[in-house]
């Protein structure tokens, strides 16, 4: 992989959205000595990230050009989008991304996918619209992965219980799904139970996959199989799991989690694996 190039008197930019993960980036960031500041949006980062950071400014998730405008202030080169953003919210409640008051930066970035005739709203066409605005202001985007290459799973089975021959045969079924999903851009999980799809994610997200599941199939013991995309940009929206998703797993009656061995992130690990083994839950980190 290529790494970022950092110095000890680098100053990186965060953008944070929901969850662990800017928070585990920024950690590892402080921890090569760099100098970090986070652009964090509103109902989505934690507050907690005030506590991994140089200097912070909460910030709209339409002010693309109030992000920039900051991190050309504190001097950022490179910036790392993290964290998980509702979509779902942004686009498709009330008025849409209009009601969170887009800057013009946004506006202009954003306008052309979602109005021209060749509207096009998935993960990878905006996000890959943020990284080119924030490259026409001279920063360039970096996988926050080089800065923690720690947090990506290992091949291999991750717990101490191993599948057996029916939960293998139905996460090898639902990689081959997963990855034609992904191919689409639709999302990154399937729940798979006797080689029978039974959810597949999309806006909602994998927990609510998952939970989905679970009245679908209320006998439980199916597996959750999530992978990066064929055409997988590393610099943002990479599968993720968590403590989270193994009590999500646990409630709903799964058994087994396929995930993709260096393409996936895994957080807490510690906590993550010790959790899965309570619940009796399989986790494999695959490659193919």
């Amino acid at each position: 992989m290529n790494r970022a190039r950092m110095n000890s008197s680098q100053t990186v930019g965060i953008v944070a959205g929901w969850g662990e993960y800017p928070i585990s980036v920024a950690k590892a960031l402080r921890e090569k000595g760099c100098r970090v500041v986070i652009a964090a949006i509103r109902d989505h980062a934690s507050p907690d990230i005030e506590q991994v950071a140089d200097a912070t400014q909460w910030v709209g998730v339409c002010k693309l050009g109030g992000m920039q405008r900051f991190f050309e202030k504190e001097r950022v080169e490179q910036v790392c989008l993290s964290g998980k953003l509702f979509k779902e919210t942004i686009l498709f409640h009330g008025w849409g991304w209009m009601g969170h008051l887009p800057d013009w930066e946004c506006i202009k970035t954003m306008f052309p996918l979602l109005y021209s005739r060749r509207a096009n709203t998935t993960d990878d066409s905006l996000l890959g619209a943020v990284v080119h605005s924030f490259a026409r202001k001279g920063m360039t985007t970096i996988p926050g992965t080089d800065y923690a290459p720690q947090l990506l799973a290992e091949a291999g089975v991750l717990t101490r219980r191993h599948p057996t021959a029916r939960l293998q045969a139905d996460m090898d079924f639902g990689w081959r799904m997963a990855k034609e999903m992904g191919r689409l851009d639709i999302g990154q999980s399937v729940t798979i139970r006797d080689r029978s799809v039974l959810a597949v994610e999309a806006i909602e997200g994998t927990d609510a996959c998952i939970t989905r599941t679970a009245s679908l199939c209320p006998r439980g013991g199916f597996s959750l199989v999530k992978v990066a995309k064929p055409q997988q940009d590393m610099r943002f929206d990479l599968p993720t799991i968590g403590p989270r998703t193994i009590e999500t797993m646990r409630k709903a009656g799964g058994k087994a989690i396929a995930i993709e061995a260096g393409k996936t992130i895994l957080l807490d690990r510690e906590k993550t694996l010790a959790a899965a083994e309570k619940a009796g839950i399989v986790i494999v980190s695959i490659t193919q």
